[in-house]
């Protein structure tokens, strides 16, 4: 990556705007993709991301850590003999910790996990296994004997490399799942101090996360309607709650074959128990959407807003057909307020250009399909030279029609007798009511809400933050790898799910602080930057001293600067070392 810049003039002055870009290779072709703008670089820019850097994880450096009393230190060296050794991965790890003690989970776990007669703190081996999921994603094996070495986590946290083993890490889960109320309790509060979050309305969803392996000893590992298109396998059901912004609020796992209309009340309950129940709109999509789901919201008094099945927009079809009432909020999207006469409910009929241009195209993708095959069989009836038992041939026509469900009702087909050697031939036709239904409701979705006062455009807005949740999941299981799950113990695998959830909460933090700096919303593009800072020892020989050993930290380029710059973070140019590294001697940079 490197830094570019465009000089604009405005109002007689000139302004000097900078971006960070990288080279992409786009099959022959290498484009610059601009991956973050980083405005003027000013003074005034650089205060606020220090003063949002502060807020978030404190002072630049701690004293007893970076700080080895040897900076008058003088000694002779030997050039010739100087060498590099122990480079190590810094800046990423560096940026967990950081994200890790600026979210108060290091100061919650040191209260909340047990001490005993244990040589190494509880604190140190969550902090690692959450460092570990947000910074490269892998099993607790790994950790221990690959990805642990290779990282500046052992100065960081002043644990040496062989107090990190599999047994260790396997007890540091089973402790810390003891204790997820409490976590998810304290980022709650935390969250609304950093960046003003509000979680009176919630966003609500389901997704699933599958096994390797037969996970017999866990009872919740079931088969059933898999996300991850993975039938073949056993999977739980995780629900997750996030606020308006995205940020994780908490979650729930439930069996793999639980329908998602089961988890609400469930979701809710435990939600309202631990935030409060006061103001609380619920946000969630049509898979919750059950009647016994909405008379319970509504009987207590909550407040919804929850997508509708498609089948429900037939009972609508009248308003959805009129043309009054419609009203364009946003290009392509239009919208439309009636009300369901039996429950009361405002229902808000949507219809959007793209989704209509969507469900047109897959529509006539599956008519194509059944034509082709239909006309196929078709054929093979007419050229039969014996007589067919029509039986196989039904089963045909349903195998084909089940293969192309979406559009299976456009058609009727049927087998009528016939002076051919069959026996009887295919009939085709064309159903003409359907035709007329897809017209009218190719593009159309349906929102039910029990909120008075807010506007079309707010309902919709709202809903449309759905896609919080959406991302949420896509990150947890494209970025931190909370699938498959190779664990086969049932709290073993909900501590799997509790530290992928804590690493998203540290994405999520670093998300919202690179959008605050002005520097997107990918954090993977910052952690990956940042990886490339390393840590070395810098050794010396000494003729009075013998060997001299520096642990220093590589300087930043200017592209990483950038970034650092922005975000507020001052790096440290040494570190001290862990006891057993301990040098006779320690000279300054």
């Amino acid at each position: 990556m490197y830094l570019r810049h465009t000089i604009r003039k405005k109002d007689g002055k000139v302004h000097r705007y900078w971006c960070l870009v990288r080279s992409v290779r786009v099959g022959r072709r290498v484009i610059q993709q601009t991956v973050a703008h980083l405005g003027e670089l000013d003074e005034h820019g650089r205060v606020e991301a220090r003063a949002l850097a502060r807020r978030l994880i404190g002072a630049p450096e701690q004293a007893q850590l970076f700080n080895d009393g040897s900076e008058q230190l003088t000694v002779p060296v030997r050039l010739k003999g100087i060498r590099i050794e122990r480079s190590r991965q810094f800046g990423d790890v560096y940026l967990a910790l950081a994200l890790w003690r600026g979210t108060g989970l290091e100061d919650l776990c040191e209260r909340l996990l047990p001490i005993g007669k244990e040589r190494i703190a509880w604190a140190k081996m969550a902090a690692v296994l959450v460092a570990a999921r947000f910074c490269e994603p892998s099993s607790e094996l790994h950790i221990a004997e690959d990805w642990y070495r290779r990282t500046a986590l052992c100065d960081l946290l002043q644990l040496g490399d062989e107090e990190v083993n599999k047994d260790r890490l396997y007890r540091g889960l089973d402790h810390l799942l003891a204790h997820k109320a409490e976590l998810e309790a304290h980022l709650s509060k935390r969250c609304g101090e950093l960046f003003a979050v509000q979680n009176e309305v919630l966003l609500y969803d389901v997704t699933s996360t599958y096994f390797e392996g037969q996970a017999e000893a866990n009872p919740q590992a079931r088969r059933g309607y898999s996300r991850d298109h993975r039938p073949d396998c056993k999977q739980v059901c995780i629900a997750l709650v996030v606020t308006f912004d995205g940020f994780p609020l908490g979650y729930e796992v439930f069996a793999g074959n639980t329908h998602d209309s089961r988890t609400l009340q469930t979701i809710v309950t435990t939600m309202e128990a631990r935030h409060g129940v006061l103001g609380r709109v619920w946000i969630t999509d049509r898979g919750m959407a059950s009647a016994a789901n909405l008379a319970g919201l509504r009987d207590t008094g909550r407040r919804y807003i929850i997508g509708a099945p498609k089948a429900e927009l037939k009972r609508f079809a009248a308003p959805l057909a009129a043309p009054a009432g419609w009203r364009e909020i946003r290009d392509g999207v239009a919208v439309k307020l009636t009300r369901c006469a039996a429950t009361g409910e405002t229902v808000i009929l949507c219809r959007s250009a793209e989704r209509r241009s969507k469900e047109q195209a897959m529509h006539e993708k599956f008519s194509r399909r059944i034509e082709v095959a239909l006309a196929r069989l078709a054929s093979r009836i007419a050229g039969s030279r014996k007589r067919l038992d029509p039986t196989p041939v039904n089963r045909q026509i349903g195998r084909i029609l089940q293969q192309n469900q979406r559009a299976a009702a456009r058609f009727t087909v049927r087998l009528e007798a016939d002076g051919c050697p069959a026996g009887f031939r295919l009939q085709v036709d064309r159903n003409a009511a359907f035709d007329d239904w897809a017209a009218l409701s190719e593009g159309a979705y349906l929102l039910r809400s029990n909120i008075t006062g807010w506007s079309d455009l707010q309902l919709w807005k709202a809903y449309i933050q759905l896609t919080q949740a959406e991302a949420a999941f896509r990150i947890q299981k494209d970025q931190l790898h909370v699938r498959p799950i190779w664990h086969q113990r049932a709290d073993r695998v909900q501590a799997h799910i509790l530290v992928c959830f804590l690493a998203f909460v540290l994405w999520k933090t670093l998300e919202m602080w690179q959008s605050r700096a002005g520097l997107g919303n990918s954090p993977r593009t910052v952690l990956d930057e940042l990886a490339r800072i390393q840590s070395h020892d810098v050794v010396l020989p000494s003729p009075s001293h013998g060997e001299l050993r520096l642990r220093c930290v590589t300087q930043p380029d200017a592209a990483q600067a950038a970034l650092l710059d922005r975000l507020g973070i001052v790096l440290p140019k040494r570190m001290r070392q862990t006891e057993s590294h301990q040098p006779d001697v320690a000279l300054s940079a």
